[in-house]
């Protein structure tokens, strides 16, 4: 159920050509209507329902969207227009204080006349305070639409307006089909993300954490060996590794009668690498701008925090 209340006939038109592919539009009256919805075999109480506070319903009808998909399509028809005399405000409406950017003219009286504050500044038509016009509920009268169309506000919302929807036997509102995309995809991603952590850290097998779980076990299980001397042709380069490294941390500690020539040049190509990687990173430092420094600083941080985020 729609409202097609206050939507001139020729963008109506338009509306119902660009629709007429995944939905159709049928404005009836609402004897009609109540008519064809008894004879569909449906509850007329429900039909009241369906009818909320539209003040000319009109009846679509899709198999290509779902109620959000519908809410969604309709809400794009929506558009702003002047407010005319006779037309409720649906909400409040204030002028900011403000630089209008117009040129100095009868402007400035016709302003004041609806209560807006405004006066010539520096060539410029200005609002000296925030004013509220009008008040929700309230009845624009006189000039005050136009004016405020002046001023580059349109305040009345016409379009197909989805009042109610039906699906598979329960009905739907605006209040629960306007959601927000993106955010409800980023709630959908963060749950999914909270929920693989918990269950890695639980040790709960299935075919999405079995991967992360052996990927985990496999390097603390290497880890362990490493440190307990357990040889095997995965921990043995690593060791060998290791004690190479210690080696020579124990070599530069001597005095250089005490080594012989291959320690010698190991020690003098460790030395060299070591100052070329130091005055290397000392150039890259000094060349980089510090936004530069800064955006490393925290991707490295966020790629630390994403591993701990999985494993705990």
């Amino acid at each position: 159920m729609i409202d097609i209340h206050g939507v001139p006939a020729n963008a109506m038109l338009d509306m119902r050509a660009s629709l007429r592919k995944s939905m159709s539009i049928k404005v009836a009256k609402k004897k009609l209507i109540n008519l064809a919805w008894e004879d569909a075999g449906f509850d007329s109480e429900l039909l009241e329902e369906m009818y909320g506070d539209a003040v000319q319903p009109a009846l679509v009808q899709t198999s290509t969207f779902d109620s959000f998909e519908l809410y969604s399509e309709l809400k794009k028809t929506e558009a702003g227009r002047a407010a005319k005399p006779g037309d409720v405000a649906t909400e409040d409406i204030t002028i900011p204080k403000q630089d209008t950017g117009m040129a100095p003219g009868p402007i400035v009286g016709e302003l004041n006349s609806i209560g807006i504050p405004a006066k010539i500044m520096k060539g410029s038509v200005y609002i000296s305070k925030d004013t509220v016009v009008i008040r929700e509920g309230e009845v624009f009268e006189g000039d005050l639409g136009l004016m405020l169309s002046k001023l580059g506000i349109n305040p009345i919302v016409t379009g197909l307006r989805l009042v109610s929807s039906l699906e598979d036997g329960i009905r739907f509102t605006p209040d629960v089909l306007s959601i927000d995309s993106d955010a409800f995809r980023g709630q959908v991603i963060g749950a999914i993300s909270a929920t693989f952590n918990l269950a890695c850290n639980i040790g709960w097998f299935t075919s999405t954490t079995v991967p992360a779980l052996i990927a985990k076990a496999s390097s603390e299980a290497l880890s362990v060996a490493v440190e307990a001397g357990i040889t095997n042709s995965k921990t043995l380069p690593m060791m060998m590794a290791k004690a190479n490294a210690s080696a020579l941390g124990v070599a530069a500690r001597l005095d250089s009668s005490a080594l012989d020539d291959e320690l010698a040049t190991l020690l003098g190509a460790a030395a060299n690498a070591a100052a070329e990687s130091s005055a290397t990173a000392e150039d890259a430092a000094a060349d980089a701008p510090a936004e530069a420094a800064e955006e490393e600083e925290e991707e490295e941080e966020a790629s630390f925090g994403g591993l701990g985020d999985l494993f705990g």
